[in-house]
């Protein structure tokens, strides 16, 4: 994914790259090596202070603020990154704040990533365990598709570019466990006395 990126010339050398939604700062930390001048915000302080730990030998910023908390000068960025993010954004009060903050011909990167559980057979195990504590779970049954983009978007950008593909990612035990802990599905959804079960 990162070449992708790359190859489309985005968040490189000279670049200044605002990624919302950030985490514990995996897109700028994965991204650094490419050279552009990170900031990172998220709604979540222990995710961002995760980041600065995980970022201690790197020059990025990191914010707790939700994205419609944000504030920043006009034509502050090259590129606005947004990777497993987007959809939880109030985006009519969003959309014209990310237009300001970005300098002429600037672009918003929204990246997606999902597990399929119709083509991997352990996605698939995976996702029938979640579903069978948390059966309301709405991420489930993905396929891949286009990401959509809210209309109000139209208004002042225009899609340059879009594209769907797979990538194979390599998980040991321990750390295909640590991406079902985190799944929206169970950490996010299931009561203390499932998340216990299903943890130990």
């Amino acid at each position: 994914m990162k070449k992708l990126i790359v190859e489309r010339k985005l968040c490189t050398k000279g670049q200044n790259v605002l990624d919302l939604g950030a985490g514990t700062g995996v897109i700028p930390r994965n991204m650094y090596l490419y050279g552009a001048n990170w900031v990172g915000t998220d709604i979540a302080e222990n995710q961002i202070e995760q980041a600065k730990i995980l970022s201690k030998d790197m020059d990025i910023e990191y914010y707790a603020y939700s994205a419609e908390d944000i504030d920043f000068a006009e034509n502050s960025f090259d590129v606005i990154t947004a990777c497993q993010c987007f959809w939880y954004f109030d985006h009519e009060m969003i959309m014209p704040k990310l237009y300001r903050y970005l300098k002429d011909d600037g672009r918003i990167l929204v990246l997606y990533m999902a597990w399929l559980p119709y083509e991997d057979k352990i996605a698939g195990e995976s996702e029938k365990l979640v579903l069978k504590y948390s059966p309301n779970w709405s991420g489930a049954r993905e396929t891949m598709h286009p990401i959509g983009i809210p209309e109000c978007y139209n208004e002042k950008f225009e899609l340059v570019y879009h594209e769907e593909y797979k990538l194979n990612v390599r998980f040991t035990k321990k750390s295909w466990h640590g991406r079902m802990k985190a799944c929206r599905g169970v950490g996010a959804s299931l009561t203390e006395d499932n998340n216990l079960y299903i943890s130990g």
